[in-house]
């Protein structure tokens, strides 16, 4: 899925678009949903971010609901804890399960409600950025930033290496899937360890190779990066603008609303 998501990226009209300012909306964005005091404000972050995912960006809608769906089951598992054993309250609904009698109060139902959004808006903003810009690009605005090469270098290497190994690790458990090597728990294990120890010996093998590649071409301890000039449009700037003062509007105007 991490290769699809860049290859989305590298496929998004949103790609050619001003690296600064998709981070700037994405950083307004994850602010104002995590210091909302209501659902409101994240809600309709999720929904701006989720409308410049799918129509901006270009992404499939059901590619883009299957990406949320899976993190978003981990924060409803937390919120239906929170739903059930925090706050305090009027009782909105109670239920008996092996003997535990367990209440829905009103502060529990909010805070659940709560979280649940912020979730959701933190999702969706990640995901905008992940889906309209590559990994490449976001290495070249560390870079412009000044983080030190060593991190961003590292950090690259990490990136590439991850599909490579992927890659790897893919094409040896096909192998040994059509070999009937996971036809039961024990042959499984043992595949398993055998794929483990295959991938160990390959990142070694691919580390001792790209040393001697980049030694070969005259590697002094810096990666050479390219970056484009990005000019930020009148329309872009516009429709920001009109992204964050809608933002602090909805969120000042429902700060002390709440569920129930």
């Amino acid at each position: 899925m991490n290769n699809l998501l860049d290859d989305y990226a590298l496929a998004s009209p949103l790609r050619h678009s001003n690296n600064w300012l998709k981070l700037t909306v994405v950083a307004v964005g994850v602010l104002g949903g995590v210091s909302a005091a209501s659902p409101v404000t994240p809600l309709f972050i999720a929904l701006c971010m989720g409308f410049a995912a799918v129509v901006l960006a270009k992404v499939p809608v059901k590619f883009y609901l299957k990406l949320i769906a899976l993190p978003l089951g981990f924060a409803a598992t937390g919120s239906i804890v929170i739903l059930f054993f925090f706050g305090s309250g009027n009782e909105i609904a109670s239920i008996d399960i092996l003997r535990y009698h367990l209440v829905i109060r009103s502060q529990g139902l909010n805070m659940a409600v709560l979280i649940m959004a912020r979730t959701l808006s933190g999702m969706c903003c990640m995901f905008f950025l992940a889906l309209s810009t590559p990994m490449v690009e976001l290495f070249s605005v560390l870079k412009t930033s000044r983080v030190p090469d060593v991190f961003i270098e590292l950090s690259m290497l990490i990136y590439r290496y991850i599909f490579v190994l992927l890659e790897v690790a893919v094409s040896i458990k096909y192998a040994q899937t059509v070999r009937l090597g996971y036809k039961d728990f024990l042959t499984s294990l043992h595949s398993t360890g055998m794929l483990a120890g295959t991938l160990f010996i390959r990142s070694w093998e691919q580390g001792e190779r790209l040393y001697i590649t980049m030694d070969s071409r005259c590697y002094d301890g810096k990666l050479a990066m390219f970056s484009s000039k990005k000019p930020v449009k009148a329309f872009e700037l516009v429709l920001t603008s009109l992204y964050v003062i809608s933002i602090i509007a909805i969120s000042f105007s429902t700060k002390n609303m709440s569920i129930v």
